[in-house]
């Protein structure tokens, strides 16, 4: 049985970065990678911005919650995407870190946020390229 890739996105709140490319990767990969989501500081909901260019393009992100980093969500993860939340992130031997430069979307108005889907949309088709190759045929 073959291994089931797993992804933890890390951001500060929890709330839009990481959240828009957890429904990304859910509505891109499907079950071909696990998909958890953290907050070095989780804020108490998810940006509604955030949700709303996400809504814009049939990504339903506005049932999720901003959850807690945890050295578990760390240790059972392949690949753990930081986001602006710096030095925050637990270190484990073996797993694979990448920092994604993006802006924060608290605050910003819905074109900035759309700037940053988009964005995150080419590095998540990148990620699953990666960890899910297509066989050849």
């Amino acid at each position: 049985m073959a291994h089931t890739p797993s992804v933890l996105f890390v951001c500060v709140h929890n709330a839009g970065r990481s959240q828009m490319a957890a429904g990304f990767l859910r509505a891109m990969a499907g079950d071909r990678i696990e998909v958890r989501t953290a907050g070095s500081e989780p804020a108490t909901e998810l940006n509604p911005t955030a949700v709303a260019v996400m809504a814009e393009i049939g990504i339903d992100i506005a049932g999720e919650r901003p959850k807690p980093l945890t050295d578990d969500a760390v240790g059972v993860s392949d690949v753990v995407v930081t986001m602006g939340c710096g030095e925050v992130c637990p270190y484990f031997p073996g797993i694979s870190y990448r920092d994604w430069v993006l802006a924060d979307p608290a605050g910003q108005p819905m074109e900035v946020v759309r700037g940053i889907r988009d964005h995150l949309q080419i590095l998540i088709g990148n990620l699953i390229a990666e960890l899910v190759p297509v066989p050849a045929r």
